[in-house]
C-alpha cells in the first residue's frame, strides 16, 4: 500500500510540473514497478501534456471496465520499460484495439484509431504486462 501511495505521489508531482515522465521513471521509491500511467489531460504544448488526473496501472492489470472518472477520458500516457499496454475503444475489451510499447505518448489525438478517429478520450478498457 505504501508503494502505491509513493507511486501516486510521484505521478501527482509530475502532473503538477506539467511534463510527461520518462518510461524509465515509472517506479515507486521502493523499486516497485509501474506498468503505465494514464492521464486525463494533454495540451497543444508538449511540455504541458500528461496533466489532470493520473491513473496508475500496475503490471498484470486486466481492466475490462475503466474506473469511474477515467473511461473515455485518457489523453496522454506513459508505458514503462519492458512493458506493453493494450487498449480497447469499448468497454469489456471490445472494439478497436491498439498496443503501446514502452515510451511516452503526450497527445493521443495524434495516434490514429481508424480513418476518421484517434485515441484521444477513446480508451475504455486495458491490459498491461511487463517482462
Amino acid at each position: 500500500m505504501a508503494a502505491l501511495l509513493v507511486t501516486v505521489l510521484v505521478a501527482l508531482v509530475t502532473v503538477a510540473a506539467g511534463q510527461c515522465p520518462g518510461a524509465s521513471n515509472l517506479q515507486a521509491a521502493d523499486g516497485t514497478r509501474v506498468c503505465a500511467l494514464l492521464y486525463t489531460d494533454d495540451s497543444v504544448y508538449y511540455d504541458n501534456c500528461c496533466g489532470g488526473k493520473a491513473l496508475v496501472v500496475d503490471p498484470g492489470s486486466d481492466v475490462p471496465y475503466m474506473p469511474v472518472g477515467y473511461s473515455g477520458r485518457i489523453s496522454s500516457l506513459v508505458v514503462g520499460i519492458n512493458c506493453q499496454l493494450t487498449v480497447w475503444s469499448r468497454s469489456g475489451k471490445k472494439g478497436n484495439t491498439k498496443v503501446f510499447e514502452a515510451g511516452t505518448v503526450p497527445r493521443l489525438r495524434e495516434v490514429k484509431q481508424g480513418t476518421f478517429s484517434n485515441w484521444d478520450n477513446a480508451i475504455k478498457s486495458y491490459y498491461c504486462t511487463c517482462n
